[in-house]
């Protein structure tokens, strides 16, 4: 059974690996905490993994355990915040590929004004920019499919007014 498990892990890791670290890169700050926080879930949903009831999709489960330690993560960080230094001058660029410069601005300015919504909207936006049903989004939010689809209109209409101006 351990080296099903494995093998449905690795399978698993595989399918949602992208999905997880753009979460990552949402909830963390750049360029190495998103990394850090990338293998924080992936080490959570190993060891949670049997715990998985299979009452929902594995991915809509794998998004759960991936949302709450990103929020735990912010959680933790907004506590201390206060008492470091950010050494933003520090650069890493990861060697995966070469992104475009116009496409990382368009994300950058997406990020900040994700960054700028309520915390209770951040996770909905992020699962829906990872193309989730509201229903998928449902499962994992345990909001209902018409709460979310209200709040979906108010979020986006809160980050075309804050994206609007920079892109242009």
């Amino acid at each position: 059974m351990q080296n099903n498990l494995e093998v449905d892990f690795d399978q698993i890791l595989k399918k949602n690996k992208h999905k997880i670290f753009r979460l990552c890169r949402i909830y963390a700050v750049a360029p190495i905490e998103p990394q850090d926080l990338f293998q924080e879930v992936v080490f959570q949903i190993w060891k949670s993994l049997d715990n998985f009831k299979g009452k929902s999709a594995i991915d809509t489960w794998v998004y759960k355990v991936a949302i709450n330690v990103c929020l735990r993560s912010k959680m933790k960080f907004d506590k201390s915040n206060n008492k470091t230094e950010r050494f933003d001058s520090i650069h890493f660029t990861p060697l995966e590929k070469e992104v475009n410069a116009s496409e990382l601005e368009k994300f950058e300015y997406l990020k900040e004004c994700i960054a700028t919504l309520n915390e209770s909207d951040t996770p909905l936006i992020v699962l829906y920019l990872d193309d989730l049903s509201y229903k998928e989004i449902s499962l994992i939010t345990g909001l209902s499919e018409n709460h979310i689809a209200v709040k979906m209109k108010r979020i986006r209409k809160k980050l075309f007014e804050c994206i609007n101006p920079k892109i242009k």
